[in-house]
């Protein structure tokens, strides 16, 4: 039997595309993944070994969504002609309200898949979070060090570097309250996210213990 052709770069991503739209596709049909990789793919008319090319199980594509998701969301925001404008809040709050939009136009699998993943880990980040959260932290951690050279964002060297992951408890706590949110089109998320970012910037700003410390270091040095 002759060797089949290798394919090409572009048909690789064409095929991956193809079997991550239908898996997404189905779970927003019936609630939950396919009982098994070759359903799905018989659906397609692939052999079964065409999935396993790019995804080890159906995490895996759970992950890739996930990760879609957030890199969406950043791409959206950043394209608002007054993104440039915006300060360290606003831009966190426009990648919030962009991200729960795309999660609004994709509600099915959004909230079957957090119902399934935040429920069965409370507290901890599910693995098919696991791309999303990595890239949000770098995300955050640029935008909290633009914050800091306009001076939103107050300087706390012993501090500072673990406020990406204070955020991402942030975005768990969202994500969580999306889906247990029973309001038409998702109103009290909206609100819980404005509420959210507003006490998150105030602890990272320059509050009275800045003052504070800066008076105590004022007066050591005297």
């Amino acid at each position: 039997m002759e060797p089949q052709p290798t394919p090409t770069a572009e048909s690789a991503t064409a095929l991956k595309a193809r079997i991550k739209q239908a898996y997404l596709e189905y779970v927003q049909r019936k609630g939950a993944p396919p009982a098994s990789v070759f359903k799905l793919t018989h659906k397609l008319g692939l052999p079964e070994q065409d999935f396993y090319r790019f995804y080890a199980n159906f995490e895996g594509i759970d992950r890739e969504i996930w990760a879609d998701f957030g890199r969406d969301a950043r791409t959206v925001a950043a394209q608002e002609p007054v993104w440039e404008q915006y300060g360290s809040r606003e831009k966190l709050l426009g990648f919030y309200y962009t991200l729960l939009e795309l999660l609004k136009r994709n509600r099915s699998y959004a909230l079957q898949s957090l119902r399934r993943s935040l429920h069965s880990m409370p507290g901890l980040t599910p693995r098919v979070l696991d791309d999303f959260r990595q890239e949000f932290e770098v995300f955050v951690g640029e935008i909290l060090r633009e914050g800091r050279r306009t001076e939103e964002v107050a300087s706390r060297p012993l501090l500072q570097d673990q406020y990406p992951r204070a955020f991402w408890q942030q975005m768990l706590f969202v994500l969580g309250f999306f889906a247990k949110d029973d309001t038409v089109d998702f109103a009290r998320t909206d609100a819980a996210v404005e509420k959210a970012v507003t006490l998150s910037f105030d602890l990272v700003g320059r509050n009275t213990l800045d003052s504070a410390a800066d008076f105590i270091r004022f007066l050591v040095r005297r």
